[in-house]
């Protein structure tokens, strides 16, 4: 878990760059200046410039905050709809079980991206509307691993005694049910942290997300693309950025994964030895 431990940290370090820096940046990220358009990298603008002469380094950082904070705050609201709902779905059964399996069902049909263009297109563009389709189609992995979790986890002889002592469901809920879900739960929000940055980029690169001239990495690379050839810093920069953040965020979640694994086998061993 050491590896795990570093990643964690690391992208962390680099999240508080992304809020820090900005305070200490003498470059405007809307200031447009179509006399220094397209220049190379220089003292004065260490990443060089857009196609409106914008300082990309500036808006590299700008872009960050708006990218990678909106992600977190998509993936708090996911989780902070999918577990009271996957909580509700596999303590209660029954009627309320089967109707949440339906709509799950039914969003799971279509692929997250085609889900969140649809809603997006319907809502129209904008951070608060760009938020809420990503959550209508995040939470329900989360609120699906809860309930399995609970389901398999509330017939076991320890919850049925628990009961019978007349223990509190919502202690039974919080004390006993929801740790097993837990660790899983830490797992598949850590590697959506990734997926998310990558559905805002992709849909404010096709004008349905945040809206210029707010710097964010996606916009960024749609902004770069027709001065590719001649200024190729302008699209790879916000593209680079977008990769290590992905990448930082699989990393932690595969590592996590493995640790998990690793406990679990440590822990069959133990129980059998």
């Amino acid at each position: 878990m050491n590896k795990a431990r570093f990643l964690v940290v690391f992208f962390f370090g680099m999240l508080m760059v992304l809020v820090v820096l900005p305070e200490f940046m003498h470059q405007d990220p809307l200031m447009v200046n179509l006399k220094q358009k397209l220049q190379p990298p220089s003292v004065d603008h260490l990443l060089g410039t857009d196609g409106l002469g914008r300082d990309l380094m500036s808006r590299l950082v700008y872009g960050g905050r708006n990218t990678v904070g909106t992600s977190l705050v998509i993936l708090i609201l996911s989780l902070g709809v999918g577990i009271p709902v996957g909580i509700f779905a596999g303590y209660a059964g029954g009627v309320m079980d089967r109707i949440f399996m339906r709509v799950s069902d039914s969003f799971l049909a279509f692929p997250d991206y085609i889900t969140a263009i649809i809603l997006t297109g319907l809502l129209g563009p904008g951070v608060t509307n760009l938020m809420i389709a990503i959550v209508a189609v995040k939470w329900i992995a989360y609120a699906r691993l809860v309930r399995a979790s609970l389901m398999a986890e509330k017939d076991k002889d320890y919850i049925h005694s628990a009961r019978l002592s007349g223990v509190p469901s919502v202690h039974l809920v919080v004390k006993h049910l929801m740790p097993a879900a837990l660790s899983q739960l830490i797992v598949v929000a850590t590697l959506d942290i990734g997926k998310i940055i990558l559905m805002i980029a992709a849909l404010s690169y096709i004008g349905l997300g945040l809206q210029p001239p707010t710097p964010e990495w996606g916009a960024m690379l749609n902004e770069g693309r027709a001065y590719f050839h001649n200024a190729p810093l302008a699209m790879v920069i916000p593209g680079v950025a977008i990769m290590v953040f992905v990448l930082l965020s699989n990393l932690m979640g595969d590592e996590l994964q493995d640790g998990l694994q690793r406990g679990q086998k440590g822990k069959r061993n133990h129980d059998h030895s």
